[in-house]
């Protein structure tokens, strides 16, 4: 009993290392950018991974085996999908036009079994309710739809208008959950003792009670404070 239970263990844990260490080889990418191979990969070796963790006919020595396998094909083919077109386009395909020129190209949508209510509710995510407002309308090889608006649907920008404008950055994390991050504020030539005093301006006694503290490309300093725990919020947009 305590063997079957030890190996048990065992075998989970190999699983767990190897298809972490697999994945973590492939790349990063998020399962909205997953395309069909992908998706194929990923199934495949979750596959190998619960045979390997849980599999009563196989032995460990097979599953470890098929899933450093698997996943060596994945990363070279991952690397000739980078060197190689011909590869890029076999495994991810490509991007089809779904609409010209506020025209819908039929041919196209069922090339990739797309139909009008998908497109159409992918049209309405991108704010766009009318076809005749689209200049081009491109099904990615991930299914996600990029569009281009006519020019004269499009919304102003400042360059539209010949406003200038001022530099935007990213925001500087300087407190995440009551903790400091002392390189980030090092990064930005401050000290413990600026962020205290700017807390302090704010009625803020402790970083303790700071949830998110972090700093803009204009030098403004954003806190959210920790809520209490007797604090509830209720409502369409609580958590009930």
């Amino acid at each position: 009993m305590y063997q079957i239970i030890i190996n048990s263990i065992f075998r989970a844990t190999i699983a767990y290392l190897l298809l972490l260490g697999v994945t973590r080889l492939m790349g990063r990418k998020g399962l909205s950018q997953m395309t069909f191979f992908d998706f194929s990969v990923i199934i495949t070796l979750g596959s190998v991974t619960a045979n390997l963790s849980m599999g009563p006919n196989s032995t460990t020595a097979s599953a470890v085996t098929s899933l450093l396998t698997l996943g060596a094909l994945a990363i070279l083919t991952g690397y000739l999908h980078i060197k190689n077109i011909w590869i890029s386009k076999l495994t991810n395909s490509e991007p089809v036009t779904a609409i010209e020129n506020g025209r819908i190209i039929d041919k196209n949508l069922k090339k990739v079994r797309f139909t009008m209510s998908e497109l159409t509710s992918l049209l309405r995510q991108k704010n766009v309710f009318n076809y005749a407002d689209v200049e081009f309308a491109i099904i990615e090889n991930d299914g996600h739809l990029s569009v281009l608006p006519k020019s004269q649907k499009a919304p102003l920008t400042p360059s539209d208008l010949n406003l200038s404008t001022t530099y935007k950055g990213l925001t500087k994390d300087l407190v995440m959950d009551g903790k400091v991050l002392c390189e980030n504020l090092k990064s930005v030539k401050l000290d413990e003792t600026w962020l205290n005093a700017q807390l302090s301006n704010q009625g803020i006694d402790s970083i303790e009670q700071i949830f998110y503290a972090g700093l803009d490309s204009s030098g403004n300093l954003y806190v959210s404070t920790k809520q209490p725990q007797a604090q509830e919020y209720h409502g369409k947009y609580g958590i009930e």
